[in-house]
C-alpha cells in the first residue's frame, strides 16, 4: 500500500487572502512549501490536494477557473520536482445545494485512498481549518492542523 500526506490548499499551499483565490496571478506559494514538500515527497509520501471551492456555487468563479489554478498550481510545483498526485474539490457550498464531499465530509478523502491504494494509518490530513482534520481523521488519517498561512517546516517531524 501507498502512504500520502493531503494538504488542503488555500491557507497551507498558497496565501489565503480572506477572499476566493482562483487566478493565478492571486496565487502566492506559502514561505517553506516547497522546501517541506520535497522532504514529504523524498520519505516516499504521495501528495494529494483536498480542497472545498464553494465560490463555484456561489458563481464567482467556474470550474474551468479552478481547473487552470490547480494546472498551474501542478506545474509550479513540478518546476521544483515535487508531483502532486492528485487534486480533488468540492464545488458546492451548504447555504446553496447539499453534498457528500464537501469537508468536513470525507469522501474526497476516500476516493484518493481507494483510487492510490493509500494505507490511512501511515498517511497524514495537514489543514488550517477543524474541517479539514475532521475530514481525514474520518478516513483515518492522522490530521494535523496548522494556522493558516504559516510555515509547513514545523510540521514535516511531525511525519514518520
Amino acid at each position: 500500500m501507498n502512504k500520502a500526506v493531503f494538504l488542503d490548499r488555500d491557507g497551507v499551499i498558497n496565501f489565503e487572502h480572506g477572499d476566493y483565490t482562483y487566478d493565478k496571478a492571486d496565487f502566492q506559494i506559502n514561505d517553506g512549501v516547497i522546501e517541506s514538500l520535497k522532504i514529504i515527497v523524498e520519505k516516499g509520501y504521495l501528495l494529494i490536494v483536498i480542497t472545498n471551492q464553494s465560490g463555484i456555487a456561489k458563481e464567482v468563479y467556474d470550474h474551468s477557473a479552478v481547473q487552470g489554478l490547480h494546472d498551474f498550481m501542478t506545474a509550479t510545483l513540478l518546476k521544483d520536482n515535487i508531483p502532486l498526485a492528485a487534486v480533488y474539490y468540492c464545488p458546492h457550498h451548504p447555504d446553496l445545494s447539499e453534498c457528500l464531499c464537501r469537508k468536513p465530509q470525507s469522501i474526497m478523502v476516500e476516493k484518493a485512498i481507494a483510487r492510490f491504494n493509500i494505507d490511512p494509518k501511515a498517511s497524514y490530513l495537514i489543514g488550517d481549518r477543524e474541517r479539514d482534520i475532521i475530514a481525514g481523521g474520518t478516513a483515518g488519517l492522522t490530521g494535523i492542523l496548522i494556522e493558516s498561512n504559516s510555515t509547513l517546516m514545523e510540521v514535516v517531524p511531525m511525519i514518520a
